[in-house]
Parts: structure tokens; C-alpha cells; sequence
């Protein structure tokens, strides 16, 4: 499975942004898709999962209430609609996927970091 990320850019604080995934394989009910970012001198964070098959969204707490993760089923694509931009929501944004997973283990991959397939990802800066 290869994935791109599009969409990122610089936005003042206070904007929204989407972020999109396109993905080369179609979505089914068995996979666990996630939006994870890293800012310069951090590790990696969680931000949005899912697992398609249990339609169960989890959100880290810092973006819960501000983002929304999106995807249309049977396609290729999944969305992370950013609002409320905050500058400490800076960072590479990358979408991730597992292609079998259920929804326990989704839910563990998801706050472990744990996917078979990422992206190189795409730049968000809010100043």
C-alpha cells in the first residue's frame, strides 16, 4: 500500500486546513487508518484513527472537538479537516494504514503508533 498526503500549508492561528490521503489501495471493512504528526525535536503523536470496519474514530484529546477524520467508503481516500488551528498543531502530518486489523487492535495500534504502511507526509505550519 503506498500513501500520499496533500493539503498542508501556513495558516495563521484560528484557520482551518484539510489535510487529504490517497491511498493505492481501496478501503474494506478490516482496515485501521490513522493521522499521526511529528513536530521538529518531538516524537510522533497520534491525532485521529479508525477502524473502517466498526466505524470507531478515536481523537488524541489535544485535537478532540477541532479535527475530523473523514473517509468515503469503498475509495481510496481518507481527510483530516483541521479547524481552530493552534500553533502547537505545526508539524509533518502522516496518514498511516494496516490493512487487517479488528477493532481492539486498531484502538491499540492507533495509541501504540503501530501501522504497516505510512506516508512521507505533509507540512502544517500555524503561526
Amino acid at each position: 500500500v503506498q500513501l500520499v498526503e496533500s493539503g498542508g500549508g501556513s495558516v495563521q492561528t484560528g484557520a482551518s486546513l484539510k489535510v487529504t490521503c490517497t491511498s493505492s489501495a481501496y478501503t474494506y471493512t478490516y482496515n485501521c487508518l490513522g493521522w499521526f504528526r511529528q513536530a521538529p525535536g518531538k516524537e510522533r503523536e497520534e491525532v485521529a484513527g479508525i477502524y473502517i470496519g466498526g466505524g470507531n474514530i478515536y481523537y488524541s484529546d489535544s485535537v478532540k472537538g477541532r479535527f475530523t477524520l473523514s473517509y468515503v467508503s469503498g475509495e481510496n481516500t481518507m481527510s483530516l479537516n483541521m479547524n481552530e488551528l493552534k500553533p502547537e498543531d505545526s508539524g509533518t502530518y502522516y496518514c498511516a494504514w494496516t490493512t487487517r486489523s479488528s477493532g481492539a487492535d486498531c484502538y491499540g495500534r492507533f495509541r501504540r503508533r503501530n501501522f504497516d504502511y505510512w506516508g512521507k507526509g505533509t507540512q502544517v505550519t500555524v503561526s
